[in-house]
């Protein structure tokens, strides 16, 4: 039995969790969907977005297509090549407009523009790397996500500030306090609402919890789609705190899931036993969205706060496998 997996995030978490689904693929039969934020505004992404006026920012949807890329040395390589990013070429006088591309996002905003479709863009390029999965955009148009940060100016640190763009909230100091995309309802991909009806499984995290995962239940049609598909939904809580996040317990990343969407049932909340903390106050709030929390080793050997996606995969294997 095929089961219809879906996840959500965007970045370094996303791709963390597609692999460690790659690694589950060994032992379960599953039909892989990745939804991608398009609210990056830093980096190469960000530069796209002002110099070429960008559909979308490609940077997290080329880092899913890396993750999902067949194991064959040419897909490897394929694979590698849209990860490469262009150095500065230190003898050049004038600006160096390739500095800090990846190939990956000119191939991306090339098909793109080519295409005039970005799921069209995005399937082409699948086929690229053989990826084992679909991957598609949050939405049809780029977004921004807007934050409302208690201390967000270090000069203000008791007023609540207005923080634009994904690079600077997730960079900014302070709490925040409400979270917002703009434009509010942007176009979704019939492609992506879709999979979610059709799931077996929705997965959301880890991740940057305010400007990779929660972004996903802001907009009006996936939430509305979220909200409405029968399948099973999983959370995998991030290893430690980010800066994005600083000063939440891990229980406080459940409770954001049921303050922007109330009403959210989840079904299994995933973490890593050794950076979980104190396991009661994580064990009531997974309670409080109907889920059962399921401690594993997800981390790295090295012990610094990243999921290893071989630990992550034999840790999903029996919690997807259950459904069957």
């Amino acid at each position: 039995m095929t089961l219809r997996v879906v996840a959500f995030g965007g970045g370094h978490g996303l791709s963390a969790s597609l692999r460690g689904l790659r690694r589950c693929a060994r032992e379960l039969d599953l039909e892989i969907t990745a939804i991608v934020t398009v609210g990056d505004d830093g980096g190469s992404s960000g530069r796209l977005r002002a110099e070429r006026d960008a559909l979308i920012p490609p940077g997290d949807l080329r880092q899913a297509l890396a993750a999902l890329a067949a194991d064959e040395p040419y897909e490897q390589r394929t694979a590698e090549l849209l990860q490469h990013r262009f150095a500065a070429m230190q003898a050049v006088e004038t600006a160096d407009g390739l500095a800090g591309h990846p190939v990956g996002n000119l191939l991306l905003l090339g098909l793109m523009e080519m295409l005039g479709d970005p799921v069209a863009a995005l399937d082409h390029a699948a086929k690229m790397v053989g990826a084992q999965g679909r991957i598609l955009p949050m939405a049809r148009r780029k977004i921004d996500i807007v934050a409302d940060m208690l201390g967000g100016d270090p000069a203000r640190p008791d007023d609540v500030v207005t923080v634009r763009g994904q690079h600077n909230v997730a960079v900014a100091h302070g709490h925040v306090a409400a979270l917002r995309i703009e434009p509010a309802d942007p176009p979704t991909c019939d492609e992506a609402i879709a999979a979610i009806a059709d799931a077996d499984w929705l997965i959301f995290g880890p991740g940057s919890w305010y400007t990779s995962v929660l972004p996903h239940l802001l907009v009006p049609g996936l939430a509305a789609a979220i909200s409405a598909s029968p399948a099973r939904r999983l959370v995998t809580l991030n290893l430690a705190a980010d800066n994005e996040t600083h000063g939440l317990s891990v229980a406080d990343h459940l409770a954001a899931l049921h303050w922007y969407r109330p009403g959210l049932r989840v079904d299994t909340v995933l973490a890593d036993a050794k950076w979980v903390g104190e396991p009661e106050p994580v064990h009531q709030a997974a309670e409080s969205l109907g889920a059962q929390l399921v401690l594993a080793p997800l981390a790295v050997a090295d012990g610094s706060p990243r999921h290893d996606p071989e630990s992550l995969g034999v840790a999903l294997v029996p919690v997807l496998g259950a459904a069957r």
